[in-house]
């Protein structure tokens, strides 16, 4: 039984393929159009998938679609006319791309795709739900559903046992978590549905100063996590702005505008609603755990991507074990969509393994072999040396150790927003100066942006406070007490001067409130990269690298070889491992300065 899940047409567009229950394939769309956050179908995406598993879209049984437009339609007729006149611009705007596009998903997909079987649909948070619970390592297990909003709701929760999944609950638009969050990432000058994160590696440089005034004015929260928002602050109902004037005057002048200075108060308000956000997630988790009685918990939506929320829930011990979907927005909602059509529509079988999930590390993306590198290399006369697969690891090791910053391009490409080791760009985590080198020369990002830690999965309690693995890099832990430094004069330092502050033995991923956002490793889940920090430790005495995303800011995660080379010449990096080839920077030709390298190297 071949099923294709697609997500597409809000943003992360997506598709997955699975096949008698297991996930054969699964990619955004991004990764191929080189557009960050691709929201059009997912032709190339689908493509890869079927290629992957050599079909044709004739040969499969069911393709569906991971939300309900109807329904999706309805709650924007009547959110347009419960504000009305207010918003008739955007109403006029939005309802010429529904007519046109998003509600004829039936024949756009049998037109992209050259397909004349079954088309399905699955409601948004079903989606997330599947997504959550069927590739977990559980039987049987609660599952909370987080994000901006689907066709009406904005959260769930319920549970999943065997094959099948029951929501329980749900909140509904307009209260929203996620919608709140990204009204606050707007109004600090990020961008909607992308900069999130950014307002989470900002919170730990403020004071949450305003938190009290969130929950007196904004959220209206109960003991069971559920909540109303105070709309008269919100324009996103009927507005093309997340907020409104009295917003802004809540929080002593207008939202922030992109790129311009980031001052103390915008650190003390990305501060103040994490704190309540994490609190939100701690209420909703606490009743979750109360109504079903369960001892896992899986999360999914976007807000699953809040890692310090997730690890607040970890560290309390309100469940016993947690999993995460590492691909928990709409992009996941492909891949869910698809589970939840063979486990409920099609009756399927589910065989679980309780010491791991069947996500497959998450490299479920296009990989290259050798041979394909080197014809490329060779085509385009770069300059490399060969080395034998398994003496890369401690080759790679030493350069790292030595200062250089490396681009590491092997196996499959990860799914989902983070690299894994796959798609990485790697560090020594030692090195005091790395993160700001790293920010500033390789990824041309902002200075307070923290890197995370790949740490073997065997060693990482020697490093940091997690009694769980982390293999998605979706849990923030605190560095261990015994890896600190005491007494780093934190007191005298303030906003980003802390950065300055050397905190830890690894201080390159070592976040201003000593935490870090890890990712354990395992060797039986990537063993090239596993081996490349044992290699590492055999060598320093730390088995910690920093791994950030192969990619430049404003662009996605690198695909094909091709990408790779052309990230790694843009940047100030010093090496690119790509299969078995080193690539030295200083013996590379520049690029040319406009934009004629791009055909030079087809990146299309």
């Amino acid at each position: 039984m071949k099923i294709l899940g697609i997500s597409c047409f809000y943003h992360d567009s997506a598709a997955a393929l699975v096949i008698d229950g297991n996930i054969v394939a699964a990619a955004q769309e991004e990764r191929f159009t080189r557009v960050k956050h691709d929201s059009s179908f997912p032709a190339r995406a689908s493509e890869y998938c079927l290629k992957a598993a050599g079909i044709t879209a004739a040969e499969l049984d069911h393709v569906v679609f991971y939300e309900k437009p109807l329904i999706k339609f309805d709650r924007l007729l009547e959110t347009y006319l419960a504000y009305a006149p207010v918003g008739i611009s955007q109403f006029i705007q939005a309802v010429p791309v529904w007519l046109k596009e998003k509600l004829w998903i039936p024949d756009i997909i049998e037109k992209e795709l050259a397909y004349k079987g079954n088309i399905l649909f699955v409601p948004h948070h079903e989606s997330h739900a599947a997504s959550a619970f069927y590739p977990s390592p559980f039987t049987h297990a609660a599952f909370l559903t987080m994000d901006g909003v689907g066709e009406w709701d904005t959260a769930s929760y319920g549970i999943g046992h065997g094959n099948q999944i029951e929501i329980l609950a749900s909140e509904r638009f307009p209260h929203s978590l996620g919608l709140l969050y990204s009204a606050f990432t707007y109004y600090c000058g990020f961008r909607v549905n992308s900069g999130e994160y950014k307002l989470m590696g900002l919170a730990p440089y403020g004071t949450p100063v305003h938190a009290q005034k969130i929950l007196d004015e904004l959220i209206d929260l109960k003991d069971d996590g559920s909540f109303r928002l105070n709309m008269k602050y919100f324009a996103y109902c009927y507005g093309l702005r997340m907020v409104n004037a009295r917003f802004e005057r809540l929080f002593g002048g207008p939202a922030r505008q992109p790129e311009s200075t980031l001052e103390q108060r915008h650190m003390d308000i990305a501060a103040s609603i994490q704190k309540v956000t994490e609190e939100v997630m701690l209420r909703m988790a606490r009743h979750v755990r109360k109504v079903t009685g369960l001892e896992n918990l899986c999360l999914a939506g976007g807000v699953a991507l809040n890692c310090v929320g997730n690890g607040k829930i970890l560290a309390e011990g309100i469940f016993r074990n947690l999993w995460i979907q590492p691909a928990s927005g709409d992009a996941g909602g492909a891949l869910g969509a698809a589970l939840a059509v063979w486990y409920r529509y099609c009756a399927g079988k589910r065989h679980v393994n309780s010491d791991r999930d069947s996500q497959k590390a998450s490299l479920l993306g296009p990989s290259y072999t050798d041979e394909e590198i080197e014809a490329f290399l060779k085509n385009n006369r770069v300059s490399y040396k060969k080395a034998a697969h398994a003496e890369l690891p401690v080759l790679v090791a030493d350069l790292i150790a030595k200062g250089n910053v490396v681009g590491w391009f092997q196996g499959p490409m990860e799914f989902g927003p983070r690299a894994l080791g796959s798609r990485s760009i790697l560090g020594d985590s030692r090195d005091p100066q790395m993160q700001s080198k790293m920010n500033l020369k390789i990824k041309y990002r902002e200075s307070f942006r923290p890197f995370a830690p790949s740490v073997m999965a065997d060693k990482a309690r020697e490093w940091f406070d997690l009694n769980a693995e982390s293999p998605y890099m979706l849990l923030v832990a605190p560095v261990r007490e015994s890896q600190r430094f005491p007494d780093v004069g934190d007191n005298k330092a303030q906003g980003l001067a802390r950065l300055a502050v050397r905190r830890s033995r690894i201080p390159a991923v070592t976040h201003v409130d000593y935490s870090a956002r890890v990712q354990t490793v395992r060797r039986q889940d990537n063993q090239m990269y596993y081996d490349l920090i044992n290699a590492f430790d055999r060598k320093t005495g730390c088995p910690v690298v920093i791994n950030t995303s192969f990619n430049v800011r404003g662009e996605p995660l690198v695909c094909s070889p091709q990408d790779a080379y052309a990230c790694f010449m843009r940047t100030e990096m010093d090496y690119l491992v790509i299969g078995s080839f080193i690539l030295d920077k200083k013996e590379q030709k520049a690029l040319p300065r406009d934009s004629s390298w791009q055909k030079q190297f087809k990146l299309d």
